[in-house]
């Protein structure tokens, strides 16, 4: 991360201890971003899943042979903060909930602890109506409503209906409902950080000196 800072212009700036001087800093609020059609380009990237032993630098030195280039990794994905826009590790995810939900086991007639809490299937977090169609040659759609706690109870745990379009073809929908705990909320949200796009390699090199020269406008 120093050698990334390193490359951002110095400014100038007064203050009460050098009123009639100025200090020299580090321009951070200087900014370098990937085209979106660079981004969206398939032939420009390859997929790529977060391990949990993976890190910005470790992925930079696996795919680019250098960790100073991490920024590539963020900037392409657009993830400002990585403390809370990468994945956690398994172990680092389970303590976040056990102390985000913490205060919610506390205060639970039986006490438990937050991740307790957070794994109760009475502890919901979202209720959900699933409508599935399914056409005569088998292609389904699938719509997937979020719903309150009273529209949830009142609603079947599974129903089919079928009914005849103006064309003749009859379409057989099914409803069912689900719930999400506030665990799976956190795991669902933790883990939809995990794909990613890197750049492919051998736009690397051309890339770091096209920031070079923004970042110094030269």
């Amino acid at each position: 991360m120093a050698k990334y800072f390193n490359q951002f212009p110095k400014t100038v700036y007064a203050t009460e201890k050098t009123p009639v001087g100025v200090d020299s800093v580090t321009n951070i609020v200087a900014r370098f971003s990937f085209q979106n059609e660079l981004k969206e380009n398939i032939s420009s990237f390859y997929k790529y899943q977060i391990k949990d032993s993976d890190t910005p630098e470790i992925i930079a030195h696996k795919y680019y042979g250098d960790s100073e280039r991490h920024w590539i990794v963020l900037m392409f994905n657009d993830i400002v903060d990585p403390q809370f826009d990468w994945p956690m590790p398994y172990s680092t995810f389970i303590n976040y909930v056990d102390q985000k939900y913490k205060a919610n086991g506390a205060a639970n007639t039986t006490s438990q602890t937050g991740l307790a809490w957070a794994m109760t299937q009475n502890n919901v977090q979202a209720y959900y109506k699933t409508i599935t169609r399914t056409a005569p040659d088998s292609t389904q759609n699938i719509e997937v409503l979020t719903i309150d706690a009273n529209t949830y109870s009142n609603l079947a745990s599974s129903s089919s209906n079928t009914y005849t379009l103006a064309d003749g073809n009859v379409i057989t929908e099914t409803i069912t409902k689900s719930k999400k705990t506030y665990y799976d909320y956190e795991m669902e949200t933790n883990e939809a950080k995990r794909d990613i796009k890197l750049l492919k390699t051998e736009f690397a090199y051309d890339v770091e000196r096209e920031f070079k020269r923004v970042i110094n406008g030269k």
